[in-house]
């Protein structure tokens, strides 16, 4: 076997994992006003388990909804009408063959929903949090609550079927409040001290081990560092990982601390970091504990992840994010399937929806929060003939899910590639998942039998000759130009072409729009060794719905040292640069090339001139209005899925 050390079993407790790949806890989603599982709940978690993880965890189970919640989409663990729908989570995860695990979860300072309701939130120390209010230093009988509450809570699961709980004790919540010599000042036993911070953590487990018995396994997630100024480093972190060794079953080691925006890009790594950049900090603490240690944070190559417990920095791997962009990651991964792995982005648009909507939804991998539609969903369709036009994001999904569902499919691009204007971002280092993902995709396509013709511009006469059934068009969009004088000059260039054309790209570079696709750009410019400035309109750079994405990136500018000039407007285009409009000043910014990032026009009237050379006709994408990928995907599955569908 390729992946030996990763696919081998571990025996924790009274369990044992039939391999190393433990689906890491993510917030929950779909649940009842009463923050009780829903089927759409159960399926989600479901997939992980059917794909092979050895341990399936629900996040953010709530162990004290009085007290401790920090959003409206906890699973609330107090409540003992939940049974029945924890129950039915548990197996459906269970019976599978994995492991059903829920973190145990106390916001403190941080349970901005407890403050709101009831007036009160508690952390180790008066403090005055970020959000604004102020959170109370919590009171010796609320601390003696507490540890009742988490111990009832794990009882709860392991009647409930459950066979581990995590216990949160990192990114900055009620735990590491108390452990965080920063943060943590009480003057009586259960702060100041090293030994004093440590009590709330080890009673707690003590009263989980009580209560639920030495062979129920308890995984507890520390953050390694807190990386921040006021926060602990990893020799902390490897002191409060040796106070935990041989009590609790597993130590989790993430890092990070949500209290801290920059932090938090560290915690969930982005696309601008390397993946598994957290290993580190699971090695060292593995170096001083006998207890199994889980590294966390950015893992997405199986071989990466296979050496991480090969060469002993950690015995297990927790997956989050790549588990929700392919749930069947292990199976394909053991049976040496490589290339049939859709690998995440680390894009962060699933973190974005499920603090937005309260459920997650995937940029490339449409069936998130749409398995039970898949998995029960009536397969009798009526075999059409469908005719995709461009091979873009939106063409290429709709291709692929038609083919699927036994549809003979036929895709048109008017160009050499599948790819459609994205494929301008193949070289662009914090990008190269989204190469892969086209990769897999035109993979994919084949492989379903795809009939695919490259080179091939779909005109009314050549669409009614095919005799489609169906037409699908997601023909794109082409650069909006701002109407400026100069815009057509030597030294102006739109984006796309700047990524096709980057030998053309001088030294100084100013960028006309500060969105998503003009920041990126400017990013990977200054990557590439250019002076970059970035020119904004409005008062705000705009980044789209994936606003951590949005924060993400803007971190990455600033550190860069990119010039960003808001409410800044571009009126004129020279051989000197760009003259625009700042704070009703006139002023020059020097530039050897000007790039335009101005928006995309969508080419709806080529696909409205496909609408009638078909019974059936659909328009998606950016044909219809610029879209991002998920928007995209997302539109062409469910397009797809719904022809040939009557019932």
């Amino acid at each position: 076997m390729k992946y030996k050390y990763l696919f081998e079993p571990i025996t924790i407790g009274d369990k044992m994992f039939r391999n190393r790949i433990f689906a890491a806890p993510t917030g929950a989603q779909n649940m009842t006003p009463e923050g009780f599982p829903t089927p759409d709940m159960c399926t989600y978690y479901e997939m992980k388990a059917m794909g092979g993880a050895a341990s399936v965890c629900v996040g953010e189970g709530l162990v004290d909804s009085s007290t401790g919640r920090s959003n409206h989409f906890h699973p609330m663990l107090d409540n003992i009408m939940g049974k029945p729908h924890f129950s039915a989570l548990a197996r459906s995860i269970c019976r599978h063959g994995a492991v059903a695990a829920m973190e145990l979860q106390h916001a403190g300072a941080s349970a901005k929903i407890s403050k709101e309701k009831s007036g009160v939130c508690y952390s180790s120390v008066n403090m005055m949090t970020r959000y604004g209010y102020e959170a109370g230093e919590m009171p010796p009988e609320i601390i003696e609550k507490t540890i009742r509450a988490f111990g009832d809570a794990a009882l709860f699961l392991k009647q409930c079927g459950f066979g581990m709980v995590l216990i949160h004790g990192g990114h900055g919540w009620l735990l590491s409040q108390f452990l965080s010599p920063g943060v943590n000042k009480r003057k009586d036993e259960w702060g100041g001290s090293f030994e004093n911070r440590m009590r709330l953590p080890l009673a707690i487990i003590s009263d989980i081990r009580k209560k639920c018995g030495r062979g129920f396994p308890i995984e507890f997630r520390m953050s390694g560092t807190e990386c921040t100024e006021t926060g602990y480093d990893i020799d902390e972190g490897v002191r409060i990982a040796k106070a935990l060794d041989g009590k609790v079953d597993i130590i989790h080691v993430s890092t990070g601390s949500h209290e801290d925006d920059e932090s938090f890009y560290i915690t969930h790594p982005t696309m601008f970091l390397d993946e598994g950049c957290n290993v580190k900090y699971a090695a060292e603490i593995k170096k001083h504990v006998c207890t199994p240690v889980a590294t966390v944070g950015g893992h997405v190559e199986p071989s990466m992840m296979e050496e991480v417990i090969a060469s002993g920095q950690a015995d297990i791997v927790e997956v989050a994010r790549e588990l929700i962009c392919d749930p069947f990651f292990p199976r394909k991964a053991r049976e040496g399937r490589e290339g049939d792995i859709r690998k995440c982005m680390r894009c962060l648009s699933c973190f974005s929806s499920i603090i937005d909507n309260g459920f997650f939804s995937c940029a490339i991998n449409p069936v998130t929060s749409n398995e039970t539609q898949v998995l029960y969903d009536n397969e009798n369709v009526e075999t059409k003939k469908v005719l995709v036009v461009g091979g873009g994001i939106g063409g290429m999904q709709a291709a692929l899910t038609a083919a699927g569902r036994g549809h003979d499919v036929i895709l048109c691009e008017k160009t050499d590639r599948l790819g459609g204007v994205l494929l301008c971002e193949d070289k662009v280092p914090f990008k190269s998942r989204l190469k892969d993902y086209i990769s897999y995709q035109v993979k994919a396509i084949a492989d379903a039998g795809v009939d695919i013709r490259l080179n091939t511009r779909v005109t009314p006469e050549y669409a009614k000759t095919v005799g489609a059934d169906v037409i699908i068009a997601s023909l794109g969009a082409v650069p909006s130009v701002p109407k400026i004088p100069g815009i057509n000059g030597e030294n102006v260039l739109g984006a796309v072409d700047a990524y096709f054309n980057e030998s053309r790209v001088g030294n100084k570079v100013v960028i006309l729009g500060g969105g998503l696709v003009g920041s990126e750009l400017g990013l990977y410019l200054s990557i590439r060794g250019r002076e970059v400035t970035i020119l904004e309109m409005l008062p705000e750079l705009n980044f789209g719905e994936n606003f951590l994405h949005g924060r993400g990136l803007f971190y990455e500018l600033r550190r860069r040292g990119i010039g960003i000039n808001l409410s800044t407007k571009a009126v004129e285009i020279n051989e000197k640069g760009v003259v625009a409009q700042k704070d009703s000043e006139t002023v020059l910014y020097e530039a050897d090339t000007v790039i335009y990032a101005t928006g995309m026009d969508p080419l709806r009237d080529e696909a409205a001139s496909l609408r009638f050379c078909a019974p059936e006709f659909h328009q998606l994408g950016d044909c219809l209005a610029p879209r991002n990928i998920k928007a995209a995907t997302s539109a062409a599955f469910q397009a797809a899925r719904d022809i040939g569908r009557y019932f």
